[in-house]
């Protein structure tokens, strides 16, 4: 019984050490503009990998010092948080599968139309009820004030790989034909009526293109691009759980018939 609670504290560990990247990515994700202006994915993955932190460290607990009740309690625990992250991942994948970009010849960049991304990112996120709190959001930030920072002639930001977030929001669409300034300062479209984002264009730089449906899909491509990266850890997080609690409850069992087991010599004895 001692050796199958050495080999679930172990596993508990291990557990306890993999919860740590999913809580980094989830504050990273969290500390992306994008991210702090939106509610919906900013802490669901934080929240997850704490509890399952707290979960890991009961179960090591339990297993260091044989306490039976709080290594089932553990069991319970951990299957619950695992099929919470799994449905995380799949939702995530779900509705982060569209992509609404496409290339601009000429240009490093991609830009982004909004009906290329998926139904539910649309409806809760870039509807009108919440878009304007959003679109607040992202004129507080220093997210088009960077631009002006890094780049200065026409052909480095033409050639420059900026995010969708940028993309969409801080410069007006190429179709439009405007003048290059700067990367926030556009003059004279050539074709004002080549997409409807065109005439919301404005060089306030309070206002700039946050109005625009191009903004909106610069929001949802950066979410998608973040959301990508962050997967990939959740995956393998995943893996290295689901295989530490398959063998954890391996080892819960063969504690369990030890003990029995030892009861009945005892009680022959």
């Amino acid at each position: 019984m001692g050796v199958s609670n050495n080999i679930t504290a172990t596993l508990n560990f291990i557990a306890l050490l993999a919860s740590i990247p999913i809580i980094v990515a989830g504050i990273w994700l969290a500390s992306k503009a994008d991210n702090e202006c939106t509610h919906y994915f900013r802490w669901p993955v934080v929240i997850l990998g704490v509890l399952i932190l707290l979960v890991c460290l009961a179960g090591f607990v339990g297993a260091y010092w044989n306490r039976q009740g709080l290594l089932a309690f553990y069991l319970i625990c951990m299957a619950i948080l695992i099929a919470l992250l799994l449905i995380l991942l799949v939702f995530a994948f779900i509705v982060t599968r569209s992509d609404g970009a496409y290339p601009v010849q000429g240009r490093g960049y991609k830009e982004y139309r909004l009906d290329g991304f998926s139904q539910w990112l649309r409806d809760h996120i870039t509807n009108s009820k919440n878009w304007g709190k959003i679109r607040t959001c992202l004129a507080d930030s220093d997210v088009c004030a960077k631009l002006t920072q890094n780049y200065m002639a026409a052909d480095q930001f033409y050639s420059a790989h900026i995010s969708p977030l940028q993309s969409g929001c801080c410069k007006p669409p190429t179709a439009c034909g405007y003048t290059y300034v700067n990367p926030t300062l556009w003059l004279n479209p050539v074709s004002p009526m080549a997409d409807p984002d065109c005439l919301l264009w404005n060089n306030d730089q309070s206002q700039l293109c946050y109005n625009c449906n191009s903004c909106k899909a610069g929001l949802l491509g950066n979410l998608r691009k973040e959301w990508r990266k962050v997967n990939v850890i959740l995956i393998v997080a995943v893996v290295v759980l689901i295989w530490v609690y398959v063998i954890a409850c391996s080892a819960f069992k063969n504690a369990q018939t030890e003990e029995l087991f030892r009861r009945y010599k005892q009680g022959w004895v």
